[in-house]
């Protein structure tokens, strides 16, 4: 891979953090899910940082765990996103905008008419982060008794995909022409009724806004499953990708670009961006120090009980002081997910209580050190092609993300692996992606020639 290669930097931006303890952090915003002030702040921050995007994650319901664990969890509520990100827009002026809206819980004309809209309020900075939902309480919340099976939700989210993207391109880019004098206001030859009838979806068009400035809104997903890798490699432009090792989002890389390749698209529009979950230290040590912090943070009860689900056994009977016993019995638990919580334990000398709060807090990979380490790590996932970038997810806020901006972006620009100035005015421009044409007027002047 070319050093002449930029790192892409999304922020994930659960209002706290992903960390079930982050609100407690001594110095953080516990009010943040609320606090408009403090996001738009935290959005500030990350312009000035270059980033590309602040993603608002987002689900159309209370969790679905226990009431014990449910009442310790910040992320039980929180803004609607398309609601906060146009304000947002107002406050900023290059930082990407990215919303997650369910093709599963959705009108696809609501979706489309609200991100033409987002991307217009913010001149070209809109992402659509495309998921089928996952939350059981969901369904519950939209008159349905349980969750459409996966496969069907995947072929409902790539018929939905379709109506959206046709719904923007319901005007050419030059349909408004606002003649005053003649008093004519658009060229009707320039608006397209989709008219869609298939097996999920019936939808006549045309869209009440005009196209969006950069075509479509950039087009994320998430989906780690086959299903979810297909619907990548055919639509999205970005992913947000587990962290994981290295070795394995090497793999999810190859694979997923492989099949872009395999139905003629050019694997580098789509961009793979894994979360990293980043905590920065003046040394090494200072850094584990902060992690062990937070993590002790996590209420024992919820840590204990989460550990039990994974190694399928009580784990609350185990000394919380000691280490976790060798002798575990067998269990119907994912072997391959128990065999991961007994390496962590062993690699890091952890005790039940620090291991059950580790998992309970965050358990996914970390990238826990100095400025120049962590950019050692993300200068290897780069260049070994297990990345684009990252999805940082900050430890707690602001502090976290203040130690991100001022001293891990500082040395990434050092060592040119990420930008010093945006690129352009757009998010598409800003990740070195095409405008898409328009399908429906494209057509059209190719076969006016």
């Amino acid at each position: 891979m070319s050093q002449s290669r930029k790192l892409r930097l999304g922020a994930f931006m659960r209002p706290i953090s992903i960390h079930t303890a982050a609100w407690r952090y001594p110095g953080g915003t516990p009010d943040a899910n609320f606090n408009f002030k403090a996001l738009r702040a935290y959005a500030q921050k990350l312009e000035a940082g270059k980033f590309d995007a602040f993603f608002m994650a987002d689900h159309l319901a209370v969790l679905n765990m226990p009431i014990d664990a449910l009442k310790r969890s910040a992320t039980t509520t929180s803004f609607d996103p398309l609601t906060l990100l146009p304000a947002l827009a107002t406050a900023t002026e290059h930082l990407g905008l990215i919303a997650t809206a369910s093709t599963t819980y959705n009108e696809p004309y609501h979706v489309a008419r609200k991100f033409a809209s987002l991307d217009h309020i913010s001149e070209g900075r809109a992402g659509w982060n495309v998921v089928t939902s996952g939350n059981p309480m969901e369904a519950q919340n939209f008159g349905r008794e349980e969750h459409w099976e996966h496969a069907t939700r995947y072929r409902r989210a790539r018929e939905f995909y379709d109506v959206v993207t046709g719904l923007w391109d319901s005007w050419a880019d030059d349909a408004f022409i606002r003649d005053v004098e003649n008093g004519v206001y658009f060229d009707p030859e320039k608006m397209h009724v989709l008219d869609h009838k298939g097996e999920f979806l019936k939808v006549r068009g045309p869209l009440n806004v005009a196209r969006p400035v950069q075509g479509w809104p950039v087009i994320v997903q998430a989906g780690a499953s086959d299903a979810g890798r297909q619907l990548a490699a055919e639509t999205a432009e970005m992913i947000f990708a587990a962290g994981g090792h290295i070795k394995a989002a090497q793999a999810f890389y190859a694979d997923v670009k492989g099949r872009m390749k395999a139905l003629g698209r050019d694997p580098e529009h789509l961009k793979v961006l894994p979360g990293a979950f980043v905590i920065v230290g003046d040394s090494v040590e200072e850094a584990r120090a902060k992690r062990a912090k937070l993590d002790s943070l996590v209420h024992y009860d919820s840590a204990i009980a989460s550990l039990s689900v994974m190694i399928g056994t009580d784990a609350s009977k185990f000394d919380p002081d000691g280490p976790l016993p060798d002798d575990l019995p067998e269990t119907n638990a994912s072997k391959s997910g128990r065999e991961r919580v007994i390496a962590l334990a062993k690699s890091e000398g952890l005790t039940v209580r620090q291991l059950a709060q580790r998992l309970g807090g965050y358990g996914g990979s970390a990238f826990v050190g100095t400025p120049e380490t962590i950019a050692d790590e993300m200068e290897e996932w780069l260049m070994t092609e297990a990345c684009d970038g990252f999805n940082v997810m900050f430890p707690f806020l602001p502090a976290g993300l203040d130690d991100f901006v001022d001293r891990v972006v500082p040395e990434l620009q050092r060592r040119g692996l990420f930008r010093t100035e945006y690129e352009g005015k757009t998010l598409r421009e800003n990740l070195g992606l095409p405008r898409p044409e328009n399908r429906f007027f494209q057509k059209r002047s190719d076969a006016a020639e």
